[in-house]
């Protein structure tokens, strides 16, 4: 595989940080379109990834230079698109995102690299917001620094903890696991950046989302993957309480879209979405339409129940009509693509996260 390598420069006297004191500022408006005759160079971190690699190839149809930014812990190198520009490394090396500012002076940076663990969290606090948290931070820093056009950051619906349904982004957050705490944290520090510095932002918030290149082998995250590994593997699909309650699954062609194409909207600067489906599935179902797919009995295991709110149904009212966002990947024809792509990669090993801070209260299923 040929990998398109990044070189990286010490920046000169007027390329740094600094580079207003130079008066070398950037004279660009916030608002200005990623069309016209130069072709914006954009950050998208997480790039290896699930969502992020598709994002890569939406922003390269779109007209985008992409820098794709992952240090390959959960993503797979043979996911980015090889027009994309390859840099392996981590948003906590600071001396690696100053570099890659100085040289590539981005339009634009998309942000999804994080640890989507929710569950999980609880129990590794500290790499929690050390990945989600204090990675962000570095990443607004030099964002701020280099003064670019819109940062766009792939949140969670994890933010709104157990609020009851329907929620809207102007229902109070109120996360339940150091993970919604840590997107929740991202979003006000955009908030206050943007009235400081004047940092443009857009904030999604996802929910459930499934699709080809999802990473199998994760078994704390992503149930739409995890049962279709267990099917692979001959596996009892497992699910946690009795399988009665709801969530939105949305196809990730329903969301890599709405999101590269958002900095092209004035209206959306400075705006929080949902994005998801509007049609509320039980796990049983949703364990049923997996199974069809994969072709196999469905064959549930019920685990005891965690604490999690029973059904959740985010409103998408606001992106419908601000971005003009509709869903058209029902969950049959979503569900059977993945399974499609999901038989020809193969069952993927099931691996323990491998450092878990907190033994107490650990399910039993996640300490093998």
């Amino acid at each position: 595989e040929t990998t398109r390598v990044v070189l990286l420069v010490a920046p000169n006297d007027c390329q740094t940080r600094a580079e207003a004191a130079c008066g070398k500022r950037r004279s660009v408006h916030p608002l200005e379109p990623a069309s016209g005759p130069v072709r914006p160079k954009t950050l998208v971190t997480g790039a290896a990834g699930f969502i992020g690699s598709h994002l890569v190839t939406e922003l390269l149809a779109r007209g985008h230079q992409v820098v794709a930014l992952d240090d390959l812990s959960g993503g797979f190198r043979s996911n980015i698109d090889e027009r994309a520009t390859f840099v392996r490394g981590s948003i906590l090396d600071t001396a690696l995102l100053d570099r890659l500012f100085d040289d590539q002076r981005f339009d634009y940076v998309f942000h999804l690299a994080a640890y989507a663990a929710e569950g999980l969290s609880h129990f590794i606090k500290r790499f929690n917001y050390e990945n989600n948290l204090i990675g962000s931070v570095n990443l607004l820093n030099a964002s701020i620094n280099h003064q670019v056009r819109c940062f766009v950051f792939t949140s969670s619906a994890a933010v709104y903890g157990h609020t009851p349904s329907p929620l809207t982004e102007e229902t109070p957050t109120a996360p339940a696991d150091p993970y919604g705490v840590a997107k929740s944290a991202v979003e006000q520090e955009l908030r206050i950046s943007r009235e400081v510095f004047g940092l443009p932002y857009i904030v999604f918030r996802p929910h459930n989302v499934y699709g080809e290149r999802q990473n199998l082998g994760d078994r704390y995250r992503n149930v739409v993957g995890i049962f279709m590994n267990q099917a692979l593997r001959g596996e009892p699909l497992t699910i946690f309480g009795d399988g009665t309650q709801t969530r939105g699954f949305t196809h990730v062609d329903d969301v890599a879209p709405v999101i590269a194409q958002s900095i092209e909207r004035p209206e959306a600067y400075g705006q929080v979405f949902n994005v998801g489906s509007d049609r509320p599935v039980t796990l049983n179902e949703l364990g049923e339409t997996v199974s069809r797919a994969m072709g196999v009995a469905f064959r549930p295991r019920y685990l005891p129940a965690r604490p999690e709110v029973a059904h959740v149904q985010a409103s998408h009212a606001k992106a419908h009509a601000l971005l003009g966002y509709r869903c058209h990947v029902g969950l049959e024809e979503g569900v059977s693509a993945m399974a499609i792509w999901a038989k020809q990669v193969g069952a993927r090993e099931s691996k323990s996260f491998g450092t878990i801070e907190i033994e107490r209260n650990l399910p039993p299923s996640w300490r093998d």
